[in-house]
């Protein structure tokens, strides 16, 4: 009898958890479980310092601005395509809105400046890509050059100090406890989390990267899309130039040096195929924490950047090989 009451309940219980654990990604979960590690190492080898309230709010300043790079990286990777130029384009727009003309102006213009610099690059990185049929490698090296080498002009490879009252005082300030560049970050990723999973235009992107063809066949401009795309990217550039600059208080051509690189990797170990067609927001926040944290407990160890980069080739490769043997899991399946 008793057999007989409790076997429905375990076979529901069973259920319940095979249809939570199908529906769970375990890339992320995977993911999850390296941040953890981390974490678990960096308290492990500086209890006194890992933890503490400033230096989490260092690690999370630190991954702001690489954050909001990668949220635009993932728009465009999921569309089949690549960026290289994402760090000369915040280099360029932080330098732009620094100029001793546009701190002037004062800081709305300051803003305005950087959003229209980042997003007009990113437009001629679309059209050249979309319309102009260039290689998609091509046409961002090519930008990151000139971007890169614009930006030193206009500076004359000098440091610009912001100068512009009220500009520290917006960025650098705590809202509800937390700095504001911090919010940015979190408003940026719920946005890009929205627009890639709940809108017409995420979907369209996803189908894009999958098969261009089918979804011209489907009624896709798939050409203006794609150029939106990279509009996209470069609008979030815009916002990661302003972050820079307000926590560096300055503009420089140096800025934005191998955003690239950490962007594409934050990216890739997230989840999303380097071949486009799938993408996951949550993935790139994951891979961005994972190697912020992995570089600050390298500094608070003071070990060499040498060691932290094998550590971080290690980490790219192993999530390469986990997507990989994922993705014939499910072509077998």
């Amino acid at each position: 009898m008793n057999e007989r009451t409790l076997t429905p309940t375990a076979s529901a219980t069973t259920s319940k958890l095979g249809r939570w654990w199908s529906r769970t990604d375990i890339r992320l979960v995977a993911l999850l479980l390296v941040l953890l590690v981390l974490c678990a190492v960096g308290y492990a080898t500086r209890p006194d310092a890992f933890l503490t309230e400033g230096n989490i709010s260092t690690v999370l300043r630190l991954a702001a601005a690489i954050g909001v790079v990668s949220v635009g990286m993932t728009f465009v990777i999921s569309a089949g395509g690549i960026d290289l130029s994402v760090g000369s384009i915040v280099a360029l727009s932080s330098v732009w809105m620094t100029t001793w003309a546009t701190q002037s102006y004062g800081v709305a213009v300051m803003v305005l400046c950087a959003v229209l610099v980042g997003t007009g690059c990113g437009l001629v990185n679309g059209l050249l890509v979309a319309y102009g049929r260039v290689v998609p490698f091509i046409a961002t090296l090519a930008m990151m050059a000139s971007a890169r080498g614009l930006a030193e002009r206009i500076s004359g490879r000098q440091t610009q100090v912001v100068d512009a009252p009220g500009y520290s005082a917006v960025f650098n300030a705590d809202l509800l406890g937390v700095p504001v560049l911090i919010w940015i970050f979190l408003i940026v990723f719920a946005a890009g989390w929205v627009l890639l999973n709940r809108t017409t235009f995420g979907r369209r992107t996803l189908a894009v990267g999958g098969n261009a063809e089918a979804a011209r066949l489907a009624g896709i401009d798939v050409r203006r899309h794609t150029a939106l795309v990279y509009a996209l990217a470069g609008f979030c550039c815009a916002i990661a130039a302003i972050m820079v600059v307000a926590r560096t208080t300055s503009g420089a051509s140096t800025n934005g040096m191998f955003y690239e690189l950490d962007a594409i990797a934050a990216v890739v170990i997230g989840g999303t195929l380097l071949t486009g067609g799938r993408g996951s927001m949550t993935g790139t926040l994951l891979g961005v924490l994972i190697f912020t944290t992995l570089s600050n407990v390298f500094t608070l160890n003071n070990l060499e950047t040498d060691v932290q980069n094998i550590a971080k080739g290690a980490i790219i490769v192993l999530a390469v090989l986990v997507q990989a043997r994922t993705r014939r899991r499910g072509s077998t399946s």
